[in-house]
């Protein structure tokens, strides 16, 4: 009778069903030297839970700030510092003016200079993109005989569906 009831609460536990008072059914039948052979393999479980139940933590903890606080801190100040940081350039960014630099007369020689050569070479771009144009009609023709290709052959172009 006591093993069906041991059986019984054993189905139980393990369905998390059992109250604390039945757990300590188990831990006692468990805790004696003769076990039913068939629940001897619930005898080292039982075993822990008690010695485990026993055990103390006697460690000092101390009552300081944890170290993880002081490095949030830090962080805080380390984007607080960051976005100072940006707004600031932004700012600076925006006030100065590159055409507000004072040049000497040699520096505006060699812009105009740097200026007028690019003027150049933009001009003969545009004439040459100009001279590309037929490169559209080519284009144009080779698509146009690549459907005489699908002409030739029809039962290729039947088959390939």
């Amino acid at each position: 009778m006591v093993l069906n009831n041991i059986e019984n609460l054993l189905e139980k536990y393990e369905n998390d069903e059992t109250s604390l008072k039945e757990e300590q059914q188990l831990k006692d039948y468990f805790s004696q030297e003769t076990v039913a052979p068939h629940l001897e393999m619930y005898k080292p479980m039982f075993g822990y839970f008690l010695v485990n139940q026993q055990e103390q933590f006697t460690k000092q903890l101390p009552l300081t700030k944890m170290v993880s606080t002081k490095k949030r801190f830090y962080y805080k100040w380390l984007a607080v510092a960051a976005v100072a940081v940006l707004m600031l350039s932004i700012f600076v960014n925006k006030t100065s003016n590159p055409d507000e630099l004072i040049l000497t007369e040699a520096d505006k020689i060699e812009v105009n200079n740097a200026k007028e050569a690019l003027a150049i070479m933009s001009k003969h771009f545009t004439q040459g993109k100009a001279q590309l144009g037929y490169l559209g009609a080519i284009n144009k023709a080779g698509t146009q005989v690549d459907y005489l290709k699908e002409i030739i052959n029809p039962m290729d172009r039947l088959l390939n569906k």
